[in-house]
């Protein structure tokens, strides 16, 4: 059996890292593994992927991209973050190499809770994503069946399975159901 050493602390090591390399996140120099999610995981992300997808392709306001696409939030040290779900207005995607991790923090970034993540985590990713220029964070929490909404300078929004999940101000017309979201309990 062979083994192989791989050190990677630059987004462009990262982006030319071999691609057996699994899913990772590079955070303030330092490669994260992430483990495969769940079906319940999966089937949230579909879900709101699907809905964002519709929306979108009808609207044109933008592009919804999957957690296989790297932002690159900052240099020296680099951190490439993957989130569950995101999305980049029209404008914004203009200047974007598709080829490449995309500059800057989505204009909405979605993190769909897994049992492992602690609340010291998901803040951290929160403050990188509005210190990039995120303008909505959305943590979807599957097991309390509900998603909690984050703007920069403003206290969070929880929404519950009976409220509507909308985003006026980047996705005008959108609207989605919170239990939607959620396979049938």
């Amino acid at each position: 059996m062979s083994t192989r050493t791989c050190t990677i602390t630059t987004a462009e090591q990262l982006l030319n890292a071999p691609s057996d390399l699994g899913r990772c996140e590079l955070v303030r120099g330092e490669l994260v593994m992430m483990s495969p999610a769940k079906g319940r995981h999966g089937v949230v992300v579909v879900n709101i992927v699907h809905a964002l997808h519709s929306f979108l392709k009808a609207s044109r306001l933008g592009q919804v991209f999957d957690s296989s696409t790297g932002f690159l939030l900052s240099r020296d040290p680099d951190t490439v973050r993957s989130p569950d779900i995101s999305f980049l207005n029209a404008e914004r995607l203009k200047g974007q190499d598709l080829d490449a991790f995309l500059e800057g923090a989505p204009d909405l970034a979605v993190e769909v809770l897994s049992p492992s993540n602690t609340a010291a985590e998901m803040r951290d990713k929160m403050n990188e994503y509005f210190n990039a220029g995120c303008r909505v964070v959305w943590i979807v929490d599957p097991q309390h069946r509900s998603v909690v909404v984050h703007r920069p300078n403003a206290g969070p929004a929880i929404l519950a399975e009976g409220d509507t999940l909308t985003e006026e101000e980047l996705l005008p017309g959108f609207s989605l159901v919170v239990k939607e979201i959620f396979p049938p309990a």
